[in-house]
């Protein structure tokens, strides 16, 4: 028996510690050499191109890192930026951090930023974790040796996104993570429903709930566009669950109707507002807004960037907020500066989630208050695809991939508190 089949087959803590760690493993890649495939400019960047799944070197662990078996990932955008070599090449992530930790620098770079398994190697200093341990991980990569990390690791000078900034990601049936980014893998939920949650919930859970966010009260309108996305259908449930007044952005009616189906009374239909370009379509969205609840937002919900951004500067209400965790359309924006200072508003940049924040969400999703936004799920030999579906917004909420788990629905332990949430709720995205 191989070291992969026996964490299928659920052996137990001292078997996986016998058997031999592979040389090599299946993983979804990019390779060094093809960095040029794009033509700049080109039209469509297909990440099918790019995006290989085959085998690659096993790394050593560090003192301080896990070996996990994967058994189920998903997909998220920095996966599409990456296979795209967008913003720029991730090689030259992996080249810097080669400098500290030649490990890194290869010719092929394992994506993944999300992942669900089974701990079966645990470096010498890590105490907390022990083989045969069902977790999943959070992507936040920092040297805990660094003093702010004791603040908050997202200040780290070093902070790297894992899977997009360093290798080893989780789209693979192996993955190499520090211990400090494990969690205890949620016991009602699937492999694949488990991991799918945590860079997205908890890099939503920051910009609302956290201290360093946007801080939403009680009775707070926000408006989050995309809200039937990977981070706005999290975004959605933080709003309802914290008392706040959501206000979903959606792109069709079939997503409108998902989205009241998650208890979100109040959708604005974007297709109305095609040209966010002016103000004459922001005064049309700040009044469609007002016209659903009555006032401005306080908080607005960013993280699509150039298309919107002018928009949200303008419809947050005086005093009001835009929390923005990412640019998906477009890193250079534009809006008016005299809607911003005038009316004292404030633009908060969030980025991913520390360990403490990612244990808080978590515990959210364990105890059950908050649920997968799993939509669909690809093998792992069809990661390409999976991307590409990402890629072209062919999907809502998160987009799974199968690594060592041979089929859905496996990893489930508490079927009682599972009964009690319902599978329509944990299963809403999939029958949306």
């Amino acid at each position: 028996m191989t070291l992969a089949e026996a964490v299928v087959a659920s052996a137990a803590p001292a078997e996986l510690e016998r058997l031999d760690v592979p040389a090599t493993y299946r993983a979804a890649h990019l390779r060094k050499d093809e960095v040029g495939t794009f033509e700049q400019g080109a039209a469509d960047k297909d990440v099918r191109r790019t995006l290989h799944v085959g085998e690659v070197p096993m790394p050593e662990l560090a003192a301080d890192e896990v070996l996990v078996a994967v058994m189920a990932g998903a997909i998220n955008f920095n996966t599409v930026w990456s296979a795209m070599f967008e913003p720029i090449p991730t090689f030259a992530f992996l080249e810097r951090l080669g400098r500290t930790d030649p490990r890194h620098d290869l010719p092929t770079h394992v994506l993944g930023s999300d992942a669900a398994g089974v701990v079966v190697r645990t470096g010498a200093a890590v105490r907390r974790w022990h083989p045969g341990d069902r977790v999943v991980t959070s992507p936040a990569y920092v040297d805990p040796e660094d003093p702010v990390v004791q603040h908050d690791g997202m200040l780290a000078a070093d902070l790297r996104a894992w899977g997009f900034e360093t290798n080893f990601g989780g789209l693979a049936d192996f993955a190499v993570v520090k211990a400090t980014q494990l969690l205890a893998k949620p016991r009602h939920l699937s492999w694949e429903e488990a991991a799918c949650n945590m860079l997205c919930a908890s890099t939503a859970y920051r910009m609302l709930v956290g201290e360093r966010g946007a801080r939403m009260k009680q009775g707070d309108v926000v408006l989050l566009w995309g809200a039937t996305g990977g981070l706005g259908g999290y975004g959605v449930q933080l709003v309802r669950n914290g008392g706040g007044i959501p206000v979903g952005v959606v792109s069709s009616p079939e997503k409108a109707e998902l989205l009241r189906r998650m208890g979100c009374p109040h959708v604005v239909d974007r297709s109305q507002f095609e040209d966010l370009g002016d103000e004459k379509a922001w005064r049309r969205l700040g009044a469609e807004v007002r016209r659903l609840v009555g006032e401005d937002p306080a908080i607005v919900f960013e993280h699509t960037g150039r298309e919107t951004f002018g928009a949200s500067v303008y419809v947050a209400r005086r005093g009001g907020a835009v929390v923005t965790c990412g640019s998906s359309t477009g890193y250079a924006h534009e809006y008016d500066n005299r809607h911003l200072w005038m009316k004292l508003k404030r633009i908060i940049g969030s980025h991913g989630a520390n360990y403490q924040e990612c244990h808080e969400v978590n515990r959210l999703i364990s105890l059950g208050l908050v649920h997968p936004t799993l939509s669909t799920v690809y093998p792992l030999t069809e990661a390409a695809d999976a991307t590409r579906a990402v890629q072209l917004n062919r999907h809502v909420g998160k987009v799974g991939v199968l690594a060592l788990a041979p089929e859905e629905g496996l990893g489930i332990e508490d079927h009682e508190l599972r009964a009690r949430i319902g599978e329509d709720r944990l299963r809403l995205f999939r029958t949306g």
